[in-house]
């Protein structure tokens, strides 16, 4: 047969088969196929315009809404209850009276984050944050997820349904959530980052943990502290680490860090960075392509600040520079194991107390715990109470503590509870005796 044969004009018309069905069959799969395409298509620009939303809002409102932890002493006098003015007999206010407020007003978390919800979705939260405690979570995901709707332009219901993803392991839900989350809110979602790994990583961990804070310059000197830190690792699991006020490195002092943070990390112990970022940042900045004069000590040192801190592009950019640098292959990304982060305290402030770590669960009986809190609240005028790790308390255990706590008299704080936790302390009065600093979203 010709090759333009087949297209001759034929008279009579072509035969009906079961071709047509097979015909109708690959359009109609063919249809869907491409319907599930565009879905995928449109997730996809959604999840572009969430990441190009999120790097807009990072480089204009970090300084707003980043605020580091305040300290004791620099908020306001709580709202609520205002006293009304006092005055002497010649007319002058009278100190003294202020004086005689009761401390519980000056503890209380006005001045943080509008924490309290709307009216209307007020019941639904605390039902929630009830079932939660108790240990009913899938039935407060149904609640939550129910209550998104109604919860308008409050975002509590947002939150608590963002941490009950992280804490369950839920990442694909999570990520659903971020998609709604962006296009309801026109702003950059939440960061996934689960405390559920930490937290199975030392359960039954409570108590001081070791602090090393490293100030001025990288140098030689910081090896006293370093080995400080060695030390307390044979004895914790979690160790604390803050950079927040370095002001300089040295290729020795980055040599000496460099090795402490590899043994730590070998010897499993769970790390909680404070202002990592912001180390690594100065770094970057004295360290430049080409030039060895520094010697690979600092460049080892950022790569592995920005593995720890989990970001894979930027380290991925700077092994690059590393081996155009020293014509070496550079290391290979590994995710970080056991490390967490924390949010720095402001320059100007003096660095807070030793923190209590709170364990993942606290759940029947607080037992052995409060003997651990009141030996730390023998040691401290103000207690500042680790929630990082903190996933669940329950409803008895909750009012267990807070009667304990009360009895002090001392100033106390929260610091990065959950917003399922929160909920469950403000309904039972935390605030009345202590600061709650939900971590922030």
């Amino acid at each position: 047969m010709g090759l333009f044969s087949i297209f001759k004009k034929t008279d009579a018309p072509a035969p009906q088969s079961s071709n047509d069905d097979d015909e109708a069959a690959r359009l109609a799969a063919n249809s869907e196929t491409e319907r599930l395409q565009q879905q995928a298509r449109q997730r996809e620009i959604a999840r572009a315009t969430a990441m190009k939303i999120d790097a807009i809002e990072s480089a204009m409102t970090f300084d707003i809404f980043n605020e580091p932890e305040p300290a004791w002493g620099s908020q306001r006098a709580a709202r609520p209850a205002k006293p009304k003015a006092a005055t002497h007999a010649d007319g002058g206010p009278d100190t003294q009276a202020l004086a005689d407020i009761p401390t519980t007003l000056l503890l209380r978390d006005d001045d943080l984050p509008q924490l309290a919800v709307a009216a209307e979705t007020a019941p639904v939260v605390e039902e929630i944050a009830i079932l939660y405690a108790n240990g009913q979570g899938a039935v407060a995901e149904q609640l939550l997820s129910a209550s998104l709707a109604e919860a308008a332009g409050d975002r509590t219901v947002w939150w608590m349904l963002f941490d009950l993803y992280q804490v369950s392991g839920q990442r694909d839900r999570f990520d659903n959530l971020s998609i709604d989350y962006a296009s309801t809110f026109e702003t950059s979602p939440p960061p996934w980052n689960a405390p559920a790994a930490l937290a199975a990583s030392s359960p039954d961990f409570a108590g001081l943990t070791p602090t090393e804070a490293f100030a001025g310059v990288l140098a030689p000197h910081i090896d006293a502290q370093l080995e400080r830190l060695r030390q307390s690792a044979a004895a914790s699991p979690v160790l604390r680490l803050e950079f927040s006020r370095v002001t300089a490195v040295e290729a020795a002092g980055c040599a000496l860090l460099l090795d402490t943070l590899r043994k730590l990390q070998a010897q499993q112990r769970e790390l909680i960075l404070v202002g990592a970022d912001g180390l690594a940042a100065l770094i970057r900045e004295g360290i430049a392509i080409g030039r060895r004069d520094d010697t690979e000590a600092p460049w080892l040192l950022l790569l592995e600040l920005l593995q720890l801190l989990n970001r894979e592009k930027q380290f991925e950019e700077i092994s690059m520079d590393y081996c155009v640098t020293f014509e070496v292959s550079p290391p290979s990304f590994t995710a970080p194991h056991k490390v967490a982060t924390a949010t720095a305290a402001p320059q100007h402030v003096s660095a807070s107390p030793d923190r209590f770590m709170l364990p993942p669960l606290l759940e029947g009986q607080l037992g052995p715990l409060l003997g651990q809190i009141q030996h730390y609240a023998d040691q401290y005028q103000i207690l500042v109470f680790d929630c990082s790790r903190l996933t669940r308390i329950d409803y008895a255990c909750a009012n267990q503590l807070h009667a304990s706590l009360a009895q002090l008299g001392k100033k106390i704080e929260f610091r990065d509870v959950n917003h399922l936790v929160t909920a469950l302390l403000r309904l039972l009065g935390y605030a009345d005796i202590a600061r709650i600093y939900p971590h922030k979203y």
